[in-house]
């Protein structure tokens, strides 16, 4: 390796660490024990979960006693509120219910409740992130171009049912002694996100992975780093909503690189 690559490698080192450090922290992915719809349960009342839930338009209504044992920002809480969606990670949720933090999702339109609990069953079985050490062949330049509009797709995700993934624009790199181009989703800071599939997905990796290659230059160039590719949610927990791969996102090669599965389920 030369000095830049080692460098390199001992930069992927502390960010596998610290991948390990996230998931399994708290109130990391883990953690989540339920997804829970509103739609699922009209009459307001949702499993495991405290209070009297209702959806009122853009926002959630929540009953709540003192027996439930809710807090409200750090207070016991009685009586109802409107909430919206939590746009944080689930330490910063307004809700809670002992150790446990509930957090108010939104997507298409409807309204969820996701329980972090630390007890989680998945976060105690919890054995690491298997992943291929650092390879500096697994890092190509890689060139994006936008679609004139952006588009969306309809894709199964995790949970069973499928929704609208939107697609900004076409990925393109030579790897494996080919030209391969994954559709992307343009973020709001610009930075590239994609969902796909490989040779090795189901057969030495998980089924499906993300890339995340950062935010391109002016003229679309972007470093395509495949020792970071990463497990999705649904593969810390069952109750993530993780979009599947959209059509032409399944590479024909293997990608032996990043992240593989979770070791301890």
């Amino acid at each position: 390796m030369t000095d830049d690559q080692a460098a390199a490698a001992q930069e992927w080192k502390r960010w596998h660490e610290q991948r390990n450090e996230s998931v399994s922290g708290p109130y990391g992915l883990l953690s989540l024990t339920g997804t829970i719809w509103l739609s699922d349960h009209p009459e307001g009342k949702l499993p495991a979960i405290p209070g009297s839930w209702a959806e009122d338009g853009d926002e959630v209504v929540l009953t709540a006693t003192a027996e439930d044992g809710l807090t409200l920002d750090g207070k016991p809480f009685t009586g109802e509120v409107l909430l919206t969606e939590d746009s944080g990670p689930a330490t910063d949720s307004r809700l809670a219910h002992g150790e446990r933090r509930l957090v108010v999702l939104r997507r298409e339109g409807l309204w969820a409740v996701r329980d972090f609990d630390p007890a989680a069953p998945d976060r105690a079985a919890f054995r690491g992130i298997e992943a291929t050490p650092y390879d500096p062949a697994f890092v190509v330049p890689g060139q994006f171009t936008a679609y004139d509009e952006s588009r969306v797709v309809k894709v199964g995700n995790a949970d069973g049912r499928e929704r609208g993934l939107g697609l900004g624009g076409e990925l393109a790199f030579t790897f494996g002694g080919a030209r391969r181009t994954l559709q992307v989703t343009v973020e709001a800071d610009g930075a590239l996100w994609a969902v796909f599939a490989d040779a090795t997905s189901g057969n030495g990796s998980y089924r499906f992975r993300f890339l995340r290659p950062g935010v391109p230059d002016a003229e679309g160039r972007v470093t395509v780093d495949l020792n970071r590719a990463l497990l999705p949610p649904c593969a810390f927990a069952d109750h993530f909503l993780c979009p599947f791969p959209p059509p032409g996102n399944t590479l024909a090669v293997a990608v032996e690189a990043g992240e593989r599965n979770r070791r301890g389920r």
